[in-house]
């Protein structure tokens, strides 16, 4: 049986087009994390454990003392995240600063509450994300910073059978997404 012209040169494309694409799917796998990875928190490299919640839309960190303020006409908040120390286990306070964002109005059991929103940048792996985080109290959580939706989307799947899966690894040559 004799292929035609035409049928020659479509075989041709279909396996270029097969192979080119197929490669590139492959080297686009998704990355997969744990439901409980260890980020830093930039640029104050406070080292900080984040449950990556596919059940939260924005992401949410621990602040306590929050004190809002103006700054150059702009709304600002200054907080304190408690963390355990990596390398001591010791209770450490790292105050920050940030400009508001927006905010949120959350609804819960105990009824709505209003919550500032900013942008911190954070280094999972061996990439720096810019991410929006809104503030409260999560003294009574065990995770002090919460990873939901909107920024899971740039980080990869997860695989809630796995723990610390990527060491923050975020020097000078970390790439920001």
């Amino acid at each position: 049986m004799t292929l035609s012209v035409f049928q020659r040169i479509a075989a041709t494309i279909l396996v270029f087009l097969a192979f080119t694409f197929g490669a590139t799917a492959a080297d686009k796998t998704p990355r997969i994390l744990g439901w409980v990875e260890e980020g830093l928190l930039l640029p104050e490299q406070a080292s900080v454990k984040m449950k990556l919640d596919t059940g939260a839309l924005t992401s949410s960190m621990d602040a306590r003392d929050l004190e809002r303020f103006e700054r150059d006409g702009e709304k600002w908040v200054r907080f304190n995240v408690e963390l355990k120390d990596s390398k001591t286990a010791k209770a450490v306070s790292i105050p920050f600063e940030r400009r508001v964002e927006r905010n949120i109005k959350v609804r819960g059991a105990g009824g709505a509450e209003r919550r500032p929103v900013v942008s911190m940048q954070m280094c999972i792996g061996d990439q720096v994300y810019d991410e929006q985080f809104s503030l409260n109290d999560r003294d009574k959580m065990i995770y002090p910073v919460l990873i939901g939706r909107r920024t899971l989307e740039h980080l990869g799947a997860v695989d809630a059978s796995r723990t610390f899966t990527l060491e923050p690894r975020c020097g000078k040559r970390a790439t920001k997404k």
